[in-house]
């Protein structure tokens, strides 16, 4: 008896690149995020800029990194390169560096955990120049933030998720 292949058509692995840059204006400070996930194609499908209040700079990248993260799966995205300027995060997400900072170690076990939902995620180290939208967008956003600390006349804390 011969066998057939499925007459079910097999889903195509998406297959995103997600730019993330954290800026804060002050460490800690006002701070924002940038995110700007694309096609291999190159088509940009989604641009994010959003203050998030008082946060060190490697708060900022790490929330960036988890907001991009969490929008390529609500894209259905199953396999990623992630593209940051962000050593620090780059090399402790592909475990090279252990996270010691307290403040970074829930951020880092969101991402973790986010990033084990996909089937393969590259994180690849750019020079800021290879990251300029997003590091607009973060820096757009960390402005934002600064002024919307300014008029509450207090700083604003960076919260986090855990959903």
């Amino acid at each position: 008896m011969s066998q057939t292949a499925s007459s079910t058509p097999q889903a195509e692995a998406l297959f995103l690149t997600v730019y993330c840059d954290g800026a804060s204006h002050g460490n800690p400070g006002a701070a924002g995020i940038g995110v700007v996930i694309q096609t291999q194609d190159g088509e940009t499908l989604r641009e994010i800029s959003e203050p998030i209040g008082r946060a060190t700079n490697n708060q900022a990248e790490y929330r960036a990194l988890i907001r991009g993260l969490e929008e390529a799966l609500k894209l259905g995205a199953s396999r990623l390169v992630v593209i940051t300027d962000s050593e620090l995060v780059i090399f402790q997400m592909r475990g090279s560096y252990r996270v010691r900072n307290p403040g970074l170690r829930p951020l880092w076990e969101r991402a973790a955990t986010l990033a084990h939902r996909f089937e393969q995620v590259e994180y690849k180290p750019v020079p800021r120049y290879e990251n300029s939208r997003a590091d607009e967008l973060a820096s757009r956003a960390a402005t934002l933030s600064q002024g919307l600390q300014q008029s509450s006349g207090r700083p604003r804390q960076a919260g986090l998720r855990l959903d």
